[in-house]
Order: C-alpha cells, then sequence, then structure tokens
C-alpha cells in the first residue's frame, strides 16, 4: 500500500462532501484524547490508494472506513462502533451493540448512509483541514 500508517495508529477514510461525514470527524477529533486517529477524505489520493489496494467496491461502501495497520478494513457500522469505542468513557459504551448481528446494524448504518446527503446535506468539495489539524489528515 502506497499510504503509510503508524502501527500505533488508525485511519478512519471518510465520504469528505458529506456534511454528517464531516461533521462526524470534527467530534471523534475533539474525543480523541489518546490522538490514534489520522483521517483522510475517500476522494482523495490517500483514500483512492486504500481503495485501490483493498479492491473496495465504492458502490457497496461509500462512506467510512477504518484501516487498521496489520489487521486492515473494517466497514460500516463495525467500523463506527470501532471508532467509538476507542473514544473513552461513555462513547466506549456503544461497543454494547455489537451483540446485535452485522446484518441488522450495517442495515440500520445503509439506511442511514442512503440518506445522509438528503437530510444533513452535501459540499460541492472536500473539507480543508485548519492548520491545527492537518497533521492528522494525510493528502
Amino acid at each position: 500500500m502506497k499510504v503509510t500508517v503508524p502501527n500505533d495508529k488508525k485511519l478512519i477514510l471518510f465520504d469528505g462532501v458529506c456534511n454528517l461525514c464531516n461533521s462526524s470527524v470534527q467530534y471523534v477529533i475533539k474525543h480523541d484524547k489518546k490522538h490514534l486517529f489520522l483521517f483522510a477524505p475517500l476522494q482523495g489520493k490517500a483514500g483512492q490508494d486504500v481503495i485501490d489496494t483493498h479492491n473496495i467496491d465504492t458502490s457497496k461502501t461509500d462512506s467510512i472506513l477504518l484501516y487498521t495497520p496489520g489487521k486492515g478494513i473494517t466497514y460500516k457500522s463495525s467500523a463506527a462502533l470501532t471508532i467509538a469505542g476507542h473514544l473513552g468513557f461513555p462513547r466506549n459504551l456503544m461497543r454494547i451493540f455489537f451483540v446485535i448481528p452485522p446484518f441488522i446494524r450495517n442495515w440500520v448504518y445503509d439506511y442511514i448512509a442512503k440518506n445522509r446527503y438528503k437530510w444533513y446535506g452535501k459540499k460541492d468539495a472536500c473539507m480543508i483541514p485548519t492548520p491545527e489539524l492537518k497533521s492528522k489528515f494525510l493528502e
């Protein structure tokens, strides 16, 4: 893979033009006290490298992916719950939803993902991180 993620980090790939996704990234940044996460929009070079390397069908998964070095890609609701599990109390309590079978969790996830532009809106271009946050984003 062309994108290099340090072994002690996790890379969140997100839809860079989605308002819900951008708000979620801001939320994770705010609560990531251990500085575990890096970010890249799916539409950017790093996002495309991960998509190409892992042969990801973006027609089936187009909103959030979690890449962990040595473990690979986590998708959809599992990615969201894994991320929440690393954000400290009380957000880490979201892990309890792993008891729900993935086909149910992912149905809910897909429903929200399918309607995210209609409900939350869409930007014309990917967000540009502030200079303070630039180190958390891959190009």
